[in-house]
């Protein structure tokens, strides 16, 4: 779906976390920037959201998304839900390209703009072109170690690196505990 990055969420143990690659790719075969940061904290710290897709549309979504979560005190359920509702049936926002993994201690949520809100069953969820790689090793990680989520992630994202050409191994890492 969306080239240019790889983002994997994990929860395991009290602790969420969600690591970015930092690779960004213009077009099909250029490599414009290695480390950039795709990986965000909000609400004071509390919510920490990662995006993939188009840098410019992640960012007004962040803050649509960050609007939505200080209007609903924090709750990240209804922001979620208000953003991925706005997000589908406003003319302009619907045009937007980038799909979002936001978490606090508590939930996960992936949000898209064809209206999905989805929480994954097993705490571990990835996205961009390298994200079926990173959540394979994820959930092999989370399911036959007793690694952090924070180690997990870092490790999915290496091993997505390792075999996506649109994903580095420049990493960014938040933690929510």
């Amino acid at each position: 779906m969306f080239r240019a990055t790889t983002i994997v969420a994990v929860r395991t143990k009290n602790q969420t976390a969600i690591a970015g690659d930092g690779q960004v790719t213009f077009g099909q075969n250029t490599v414009m920037k290695q480390k950039a940061t795709k990986i965000r904290r909000l609400y004071s710290g509390k919510v920490v959201a990662g995006f993939a897709g188009s840098v410019a549309d992640a960012f007004t979504l962040f803050a649509k998304f960050e609007d939505k979560l200080n209007q609903s005190g924090g709750n990240l359920t209804k922001a979620a839900i208000e953003v991925a509702r706005e997000w589908r049936t406003d003319r302009i926002l619907h045009r937007l390209e980038a799909v979002l993994i936001v978490a606090d201690k508590e939930k996960m949520f992936l949000i898209s703009g064809s209206g999905e809100v989805i929480e994954p069953d097993d705490g571990v969820m990835a996205i961009g072109s390298g994200g079926s790689y990173a959540l394979a090793a994820a959930w092999a990680m989370n399911k036959f170690t007793d690694m952090e989520a924070k180690d997990i992630a870092r490790e999915a994202l290496k091993i997505a690196a390792e075999i996506c050409v649109y994903t580095n191994d420049h990493i960014s890492l938040e933690i929510v505990e």
